[in-house]
């Protein structure tokens, strides 16, 4: 479909990845099967051929390691819980620092999970950690297949790829160090309750993800419109899922979905938001209604569940929300006083704070 033009094959190539990873994971019954669609549009919403088979398992190698930190911290979360917190806290603050320092996304990503969702799983039991970190290899595997097959139908240009640029240590440090305050939270409030609160930790880590693109002038609009919009998204989805719910009419939904976020992400159709917000538009929805779909297997009630689980997003937003703020407002402080002692006292504790 060389004739069709880039745009239109990127909007298509992201909604059927996204359809049919999700309708691929529901069908092998893989554990927590959205997962294999939050990854679908993680790898699958950069303009840019697929990985090769050598890559995926080098992938997945990566994500064995980077998860199994977190199983490694469960005795002692279990037995020295404040020197278990210290280290995740420091491997939060590491895992922000590799993704914006170093380019490393997946990686960052892969070490925020394993020291926030499978640490804390394990403290429920050891079994679930497992199950997750299978569960999220399966997804990556899924994820990377499909894009092998949906790719050749819409390939990209073949263009020079520009490297990506990355801020400087000292930028680096500073939203490195906003991520860790956005996340840790978050995290201190699902050990309290592991099994109620996960969801929020998947969401905190998205948001965290988000808020180190975007400044305090947009952080309200930003992370709140994306997260009431993902929400309204998702009740919209499971309304008419629940007219006939049957997995080719959640693939047909998906897919529809799939072209209409997608042709927001890459401007098909014009938006003042950029491609990150409706990236958090699209993981909160997933995150949502897949944990709704699993809610209505197990006989709960939907509904209040989705309530309570929505409130909580929307509480764990606002809090994103004025952390970025605060820390904003202590950074131009910090500025301000070594602009107005001429630099000559500065410590190296200001240095946390300086542009690169």
């Amino acid at each position: 479909m060389k004739g069709m033009p880039l745009q239109a094959r990127r909007v298509f190539r992201l909604a059927f990845i996204l359809a049919i990873s999700l309708a691929a994971a529901y069908a092998i019954a893989m554990p927590l099967p959205f997962i294999a669609p939050l990854l679908a549009v993680i790898l699958a919403s950069k303009p840019a051929p697929p990985m090769q088979a050598g890559q995926l398992f080098g992938l997945i190698l990566v994500l064995l390691i980077t998860l199994a930190t977190g199983l490694l911290l469960i005795p002692m979360l279990l037995h020295y819980s404040f020197t278990a917190i210290l280290l995740i806290t420091l491997g939060i603050y590491f895992s922000f620092y590799l993704t914006i320092n170093k380019g490393q996304v997946l990686v960052g990503m892969f070490l925020t999970v394993g020291f926030t969702l499978i640490s804390a799983a394990g403290t429920i039991h050891f079994a679930l950690a497992t199950t997750l970190i299978q569960a999220l290899a399966m997804g990556i595997a899924i994820a990377v297949i499909i894009q092998w097959l949906v790719y050749p139908l819409f390939p990209e240009d073949h263009v020079a790829e520009t490297p990506p640029t990355t801020p400087g240590a000292s930028e680096s440090n500073w939203i490195a160090l906003r991520g860790t305050v956005v996340v840790l939270p978050i995290y201190l409030l699902l050990l309290v309750n592991p099994a109620m609160y996960m969801p929020i930790i998947m969401k905190g880590v998205s948001l965290a993800q988000q808020s180190s693109e975007v400044d305090a002038d947009n952080a309200g609009k930003e992370l709140l419109g994306s997260t009431f919009l993902g929400g309204f998204h998702a009740i919209l989805f499971w309304v008419l899922l629940s007219i006939f719910p049957h997995l080719w009419i959640y693939f047909l939904l998906m897919l529809l979905s799939g072209i209409y976020y997608a042709s927001k992400i890459y401007q098909l159709l014009p938006s003042k938001y950029p491609a990150s917000f409706w990236l958090n538009v699209v993981m909160t929805m997933l995150i949502l209604l897949g944990i709704s779909v699993n809610d209505a297997d197990t006989g709960k009630d939907v509904y209040q569940a989705f309530f309570v689980r929505m409130s909580l997003f929307i509480l764990v937003t606002l809090y994103a929300v004025a952390a970025v703020y605060l820390m904003e407002y202590l950074r131009a402080r910090h500025l301000a006083r070594q602009s107005g002692s001429g630099g000559s006292d500065s410590t190296s504790s200001d240095k946390l704070f300086e542009h690169p």
